[in-house]
């Protein structure tokens, strides 16, 4: 299996571990009273489910954003190329004066 491809699955797999983890927390923490509106509705399973699936989804991406970010090679610098600034003359005119009507 290529290596990105395994990073990518590793990252997938920590992202839903980590909506796991958050998506608990939530109904631990009864955030919004979340947990009481989750055990009292006939969707609530799904809604935990969803809730869970798309958090999964954002905490996976930006897993693997950061993770790819990482993968490139330190040149030594401390950031952007430096770039030399010099002034440029220019010439500036007196504005010329309107006549009012």
């Amino acid at each position: 299996m290529p290596r990105l491809v395994r990073l990518y699955i590793t990252q997938c797999v920590s992202g839903f571990a980590l909506s796991s983890l958050f998506t608990g927390l939530l109904l631990w923490q009864n955030v919004a009273n979340l947990q009481h509106l989750v055990s009292h509705s006939e969707a609530g399973l799904l809604a935990v489910s969803l809730l869970w699936l798309f958090n999964g989804l954002v905490f996976g991406s930006v897993q693997f954003a950061i993770s790819v970010m990482r993968l490139g090679e330190d040149e030594g610098g401390s950031g952007g190329a430096r770039l030399q600034l010099r002034p440029i003359p220019v010439r500036a005119e007196e504005p010329r004066k309107r006549r009012l009507l």
